[in-house]
């Protein structure tokens, strides 16, 4: 694969909400207890961090104030995914200005472009961004796929680096299209190994959020050659992942940050807070793991 822009584990942070804004205070936390726990890397501003609900003024400030909490100790990837090719070629710029290292595009969602159409975005936003680009290609939720087509012709832009792919059947035939053009990452927490196994470089991981050290090992484990070993450490995180997606993402892994003590605030609508019954049995698995990291950091 391509020379990654991190190798291991990137946490798809959430974003902490008052009632008023962003508590930037708490944001600044939660990126040194990352850094602390082995996390290789911080998407701030992605779907798990609910940039879908942020004004473009907020999502910048948020970005910025994960850049300067990083300090360039581990690379910032940035969302600045859009519909509008417009705006997400804006965006994209303003976030390289505030300093991320990188940034991640999800494909342009309710339009329900062509092929040609997200080949057209994705060329627009490759010309006009002079950083590294993660493609983001999540169907179930933009109702839009990257086939592996059109990444072969998006493989003549050199910053388009890296694809988050959350379509895993499509992933032998990426491969076999575009070689090791790509640095290809898992979107999806319970297929890490898997991913691994087919030449990935990691994950862009919500499960991170509550357990960083652990879901950086799965990764590192494999990579330094022992294949067994992160196979038991992926398989024994099954339930906590099925936990973690019960209901829609991030609406319970800030319920999870919230049960540990780190109050990182509610979803913002249409998002709302987890069901009593979600939140009983999201208790109860996560008394089955070691979170003690995150109790004792935000104790």
């Amino acid at each position: 694969m391509a020379t990654p822009i991190f190798e291991g584990s990137a946490v798809a942070v959430v974003t902490p909400f008052t009632d008023t804004g962003v508590d930037f205070a708490k944001l600044e936390k939660l990126v040194e207890f990352h850094i602390q726990n082995k996390t290789d890397a911080i998407v701030i501003c992605g779907s798990t961090g609910e940039a879908s609900t942020m004004p473009d003024e907020e999502h910048l400030a948020t970005i910025k104030c994960c850049v300067d909490a990083v300090a360039g100790r581990v690379p910032v990837i940035a969302g600045t995914g859009s519909n509008d090719t417009h705006h997400g070629i804006n965006l994209t710029k303003k976030a390289i200005e505030a300093g991320a290292d990188a940034v991640l595009v999800v494909t342009p969602y309710y339009n329900k472009c062509t092929p040609e159409g997200l080949y057209q975005h994705y060329t627009a936003i490759a010309k006009n961004a002079d950083a590294p680009i993660i493609l983001y290609n999540v169907p179930s939720r933009t109702n839009v796929n990257i086939s592996p087509d059109v990444l072969y012709r998006l493989a003549e832009h050199e910053n388009i680096v890296a694809v988050k792919e959350c379509n895993f059947t499509q992933v032998p035939e990426i491969i076999s299209k575009v070689g090791d053009r790509y640095a290809l990452y898992s979107g999806e927490d319970a297929l890490v190994v898997p991913l691994l196994s087919l030449g990935g470089s990691g994950v862009i991981s919500v499960m991170a959020n509550v357990i960083p050290e652990l879901t950086h090992d799965i990764v590192r484990t494999y990579l330094d050659g022992d294949v067994k070993k992160a196979a038991k450490l992926q398989t024994d995180v099954v339930p906590l992942i099925k936990a973690l997606f019960s209901e829609v993402n991030p609406i319970p892994v800030k319920e999870a940050m919230n049960i540990l003590g780190a109050n990182v605030g509610h979803c913002r609508l249409p998002l709302c807070d987890m069901s009593p019954k979600g939140h009983e049995n999201l208790e109860a698995v996560l008394n089955q793991y070691d979170v003690s990291a995150v109790k004792k950091f935000f104790a």
